[in-house]
């Protein structure tokens, strides 16, 4: 865990926050690839502490910093709220390491895609191609001008860069732009909509796709939620998860071991196999394949689409 001090904080755009994370002492941070993202702990007065996952957009190359966008989510848990109404200038924060689970390997031809915040990982991934010399393009597509940030950053790299913006009429033609990629690699990050369609065109293309995908805390709960048995295999219990519980808020109860960290299904860390039963995927991790294929699941947000899973816990 670091405790790194807030050096600046501004607004990239409407509803997202910039903010340069520095080590107090002025000491090198850990080195970090494009693609990565830290943990950040919230901790605010009066009400639970939180973990959320924020992907570094600054450059690789420089240790002296970690430069995180953060997007205001009015009807989330309050976590980005406290960052854009509570963390100022000066203010200590504690973080992860960084981490990566959407790695980028300069490639000779590669596209990609970004839907609003979506943006924040795909900075780094940007400078490397462009540093390595490879052909590359970028489809960034937001609902308007003023709330898609980083258009300084992207500005120097000219026509390699199509923005699309909704409330101007303009819309990003997936199955094109993915046509158009081969022989290369797709990389996107945005909301599900878009990663679904990027995933959907990738495969009846044939191109290579890398998504990460972004969950709001808003999209956890659902009216359609419903009660349903866990049996755990390793210890021969079963539980009843009902609505608003999660698998591991009741795994956690029985003391039964279960690594967790950020606890709104865009970490990976506690992810289980499925031994039997039909999950509910709700984390931002698995693709769609892995969806499909259900042998594992994120528990700390996923459910069951039927009566009961058997889970390897």
């Amino acid at each position: 865990m670091l405790t790194l001090q807030v050096r600046s904080r501004t607004d990239e755009a409407e509803g997202i926050a910039g903010l340069v994370l520095t080590d107090p002492q002025g000491g090198e941070l850990p080195e970090w690839l494009p693609g990565a993202h830290i943990d950040v702990h919230i901790e605010r007065p009066g009400a639970p502490a939180l973990v959320r996952q924020y992907s570094l957009c600054g450059s690789p190359s420089d240790r002296g910093a970690y430069r995180i966008a953060v997007l205001r989510e009015p009807e989330g848990e309050g976590g980005s709220r406290h960052l854009h109404d509570a963390v100022r200038q000066g203010q200590l924060v504690r973080v992860s390491e960084p981490r990566n689970l959407f790695a980028y390997a300069a490639e000779e031809r590669a596209t990609f895609i970004a839907g609003g915040i979506g943006i924040t990982p795909i900075l780094p991934m940007l400078e490397a191609a462009e540093a390595a010399g490879a052909e590359w393009t970028l489809h960034y597509a937001g609902r308007e001008p003023a709330s898609m940030a980083f258009g300084r950053d992207l500005a120097r790299y000219g026509e390699r860069v199509r923005v699309y913006a909704s409330s101007e009429g303009e819309r990003m033609a997936v199955p094109e732009i993915i046509a158009a990629a081969a022989p290369g690699r797709v990389y996107a990050c945005g909301p599900g909509r878009l990663l679904d369609a990027v995933e959907t065109a990738a495969e009846a293309a044939g191109v290579p796709a890398v998504v990460e995908r972004f969950v709001n805390d808003a999209e956890i709960v659902s009216e359609a939620d419903h009660p349903f048995e866990v049996e755990l295999a390793l210890t021969g219990t079963t539980i009843t998860v009902h609505p608003g519980e999660s698998i591991l808020d009741r795994v956690v109860e029985l003391g039964v071991p279960a690594p967790a960290s950020c606890r709104g299904g865009t970490c990976g860390t506690c992810e289980t196999f499925v031994l039997a039963g039909e999950p509910d995927h709700r984390d931002a991790v698995l693709n769609a394949r892995e969806r499909e294929e259900s042998e594992v699941m994120m528990i700390c947000v996923s459910r069951c689409r039927g009566k009961r899973l058997r889970l390897e816990l």
